[in-house]
């Protein structure tokens, strides 16, 4: 077998239409209102970084584009998926479809502990795509390595430190071959000495060519890698731009005083 290369499929030319498309996307859990229209496009192969306080509704957005939580309204299009959430309850094949184009990465890793690393990679190759066990043990293997863990993939999750779990669970969202990459907080549970170690993993996705959705804290990283910032706050997009718009010229109050609070905490 040729060596397996875990970069994603070849993006469109330039021009092409965005790889996600968010339109009007609206969420409300009880009488508590999360989203409240949403709009946004990422372009095939870019990083876009959800940034804002807790409670404004990025992980929401987030889980939306995976119908983890079932938006009230709005429409989300992931290649030539769509699912248009105000045209009544979507089905259980809309959210499975949706749901195949991509890969999570949550803040806690929740592998299986009862399973090896191995096994915990390749569960959803070969449990949800009915992939054989040698093909998806091949890539399994070489996905470890890529994440530094090629040694590892005989260990169990209660073996491995916090950031090797979370690279074991970003090696398992890249098993099913996903378009998009989500990531909801991936360093947020971390020992700051091991957050180094996984965003490292993140750049070398990102600088390979994966569409990455990312919520996080970490403004270095999104200065370095995103490809456009989102600030949210009070469930709506309240800035956006690039890196250097969004982050270093922020053009609102409220932005300018979030990251204030983030960069110079002591402040």
């Amino acid at each position: 077998m040729s060596q397996l290369s875990i970069s994603p499929e070849p993006s469109p030319e330039p021009k092409a239409s965005p790889l996600v498309s968010v339109s009007g996307l609206a969420k409300s859990f009880g009488d508590h209102t999360v989203l409240r229209s949403i709009d946004f496009d990422v372009a095939p192969g870019s990083v876009t970084v959800l940034i804002g306080p807790s409670g404004s509704g990025k992980t929401t957005v987030l889980r939306s584009l995976n119908a983890l939580d079932v938006a009230d309204a709005g429409r989300v299009r992931i290649g030539d998926v769509e699912v248009d959430f105000s045209d009544g309850p979507v089905t259980k094949k809309q959210i499975a479809t949706l749901r195949a184009q991509s890969g999570m990465v949550f803040q806690a890793h929740h592998l299986f502990p009862h399973l090896t690393v191995l096994e915990n990679v390749t569960s959803g190759p070969v449990l949800a795509q009915r992939r054989s066990r040698a093909e998806a043990d091949a890539e399994g293997r070489e996905l470890l390595r890529v994440v530094g863990l090629g040694d590892r993939a005989d260990a169990y999750p209660y073996q491995l430190s916090g950031g090797q779990q979370q690279r074991v669970g970003i090696a398992r969202a890249l098993a099913v071959r996903p378009k998009l990459m989500l990531f909801d907080e991936p360093t947020s549970a971390l020992d700051p000495e091991l957050v180094g170690e996984v965003l490292t993993v993140m750049k070398d996705l990102a600088a390979q060519g994966w569409t990455m959705v990312v919520v996080t804290h970490e403004i270095r990283f999104a200065q370095q890698v995103a490809d456009q910032v989102l600030f949210m706050d009070g469930g709506v997009v309240v800035e956006r731009g690039t890196p250097e718009q969004v982050l270093t010229r922020p053009g609102t109050e409220r932005a300018r005083q979030f990251l204030h609070r983030i960069l110079d905490p002591l402040d």
